[in-house]
């Protein structure tokens, strides 16, 4: 083992979660060193920002607080201590521009993540953060201490208080790989299995549908879907044709329902409407209308507007005698079958289910088992739909861990 010198407080886990910990707590004048395995910090927050980097969401709050669904109650006060127009104000007070996008969500003005992180991890600097960077965490020694691997060799840390916002295991090539998870539960951490969040699902498609419209965006659709508890929801969207099935965020807006129905039942199906913009009897009429000599898809496309990979699907699912009978066109029309048999790997979802329950947690997320060691960030069980919401609650946790520690700190 190598000298080192020792920090005041060690957070594992160079995210959004570790990176709001090491700011609050910096505010308080308290020393923090950071802690991450890969070579930069922030990697799957700049990943996020490629598509355009969505922080946050402007609804009102109260219905904001309802997308956490079961875990509501237990992230309640957390949020509240960083709700939606307070992480605004401290995007725009690192020089960031804002805007509201026409879904409502929150994006900064030049979409991308990497101007926020870059004018973030400047502040955490100046304010006295001490960076680390290929430092990953080992767990801990027969003495407790913190084990981490580093280019100079295995080094140990006694900090007075520890932060792990290691995220959950998705996209562990970005360094969320989940390997925490023994090294809790062997420390007597009730962890919920960590399973798909956010994710496509797969379908068992024809070869003809999957060579030729994997990749095809599937627009102005409804989805409808009824889950374990018999709930029916109907939401309109878009989502995509993959080869291995459907994802996009019509798809990720039901994951957790599906995820749970497949959990019980092994498969889960829904039902597309191709038409939400007509009633049932307007597509039978036009479907029943005369076409002359022109073939059905042709007149699909010009009685109904249908083209493209929603007539592919229509044919995936009927045989050639029901497509060309108008009632059961019609009616497969506004409600197409589809069953999904699995999510798709862990390493491909956008987040993680799962986690340290919050039974092992006090308010302030520290491990009632391990006094001095708090998480924060998609390491806790709870999930959210993607639209500004997780990084939401990672900023969130984070915040709160960093409070968390500042109060450890003062009593002991």
């Amino acid at each position: 083992m190598s000298d080192y010198t020792e920090p005041q407080v060690a957070i594992i886990g160079g995210g959004p979660a570790g990176l709001m910990a090491a700011e609050v707590l910096s505010l308080a004048g308290v020393q923090v060193d950071v802690y991450d395995a890969m070579p930069s910090l922030g990697r799957k927050f700049l990943l996020a920002g490629i598509g355009g980097l969505n922080i946050t969401h402007s609804e009102a709050y109260t219905s904001f607080c309802t997308r956490y669904g079961d875990r509501q109650p237990q992230l309640q006060a957390i949020l509240d201590r960083l709700p939606p127009s307070t992480l605004c104000s401290w995007v725009h007070e690192l020089g960031i521009d804002t805007f509201i996008g026409s879904s409502g969500r929150v994006f900064p003005k030049e979409m991308k993540a990497a101007p926020l992180l870059r004018a973030w991890l400047h502040r955490l600097r100046s304010a006295g953060v001490r960076l680390h960077v290929r430092h990953r965490w080992l767990g801990w020694d027969a003495n407790g201490a913190l084990r981490l691997a580093t280019p100079g060799g295995e080094i140990s840390l006694r900090p007075q208080a520890t932060i792990l916002a290691l995220g959950g295991a998705s996209w562990p090539k970005l360094g969320s790989d989940g390997a925490w998870v023994p090294w809790l539960q062997t420390r007597g951490i009730e962890i919920a299995p960590l399973q798909s969040a956010n994710c496509g699902f797969e379908v068992a498609w024809s070869a003809h549908l999957r060579d030729k419209f994997a990749g095809t965006p599937l627009k102005s659709i409804a989805l409808t879907f009824t889950d374990v508890q018999g709930c029916t929801e109907q939401r309109q969207g878009e989502m995509v044709i993959s080869a291995q099935g459907v994802e996009g965020s019509l798809i990720y807006a039901f994951s957790q329902r599906l995820r749970e129905y497949l959990n019980v039942h092994c498969s889960a199906s829904f039902t597309l409407d191709l038409t939400p913009g007509r009633d049932e009897e307007r597509v039978l009429a036009e479907v029943s209308h005369p076409r002359g000599s022109r073939s059905l898809s042709s007149h699909l496309q010009s009685r109904v507007g249908l083209t493209g990979v929603k007539v592919a699907l229509l044919r995936e699912v009927l045989g050639k005698e029901q497509f060309s009978d108008p009632a059961t066109l019609s009616a497969t029309i506004k409600a197409l079958p589809i069953t999904v048999h699995a999510t798709r790997p862990l390493a491909e979802a956008i987040s993680t289910a799962g986690g340290v329950s919050f039974n092992c947690l006090d308010q302030n997320l520290m491990l009632t088992a391990l006094p001095g060691v708090f998480v924060a960030g998609e390491m806790v069980d709870w999930e959210a739909p993607t639209g500004g919401y997780l990084l939401s609650a990672c900023f969130a946790t984070g915040s709160c861990a960093g409070q968390g520690v500042g109060d450890w700190l003062n009593r002991h």
